[in-house]
């Protein structure tokens, strides 16, 4: 499955990395792209393993907000 998210707080490199590294590090994701300027996160994932409320916890533990 294939969901984005709309992360807020995101400002550089080192941000876009946190969040990336995050979403990466949870089982069944299977890849995720960070588009800084807009804050959109888009993140392939196996729905049986993870799910969107998982994702928008990681990120939020790093410092950002997640708007659903």
């Amino acid at each position: 499955m294939q969901t984005t998210l709309d992360v807020r707080g995101m400002t550089c490199g080192h941000c876009e990395s946190a969040v990336k590294g995050a979403l990466e590090g949870l089982n069944g994701v299977q890849g995720v792209e960070v588009n800084l300027g807009t804050g959109k996160v888009d993140v392939t994932y196996n729905d049986a393993i993870t799910n969107i409320e998982s994702m928008r916890e990681a990120v939020e533990e790093q410092g950002y907000d997640v708007v659903v």
